[in-house]
């Protein structure tokens, strides 16, 4: 059975993680053109990796909890796709 996953994230100061428990799916992450600047995704090597406003990127079977996020806070990233 498939299920869909369709979440808005604020982001806030500190890395938070998409999703608080391991959630393996296929989504598309996104950062909406109303952001005030740029979110920060955690690189592997733990580097900050800025995604402006609008940007966005698919990502196959992926755990999102493993996926963390800080910016300004208030701004959103959005996260759609399911276990597809």
């Amino acid at each position: 059975m498939n299920n869909v996953l369709m979440r808005k994230v604020v982001v806030t100061n500190q890395y938070q993680p998409l999703a608080a428990n391991a959630a393996v799916v296929s989504v598309e992450v996104s950062t909406p053109p109303s952001n005030a600047g740029p979110v920060y995704f955690q690189g592997d090597d733990g580097s900050d990796v800025p995604w402006v406003p609008g940007e966005w990127h698919p990502f196959q079977r992926v755990d999102i909890a493993q996926i963390k996020v800080k910016g300004t806070p208030g701004d959103i990233v959005t996260v759609v796709g399911g276990t597809w």
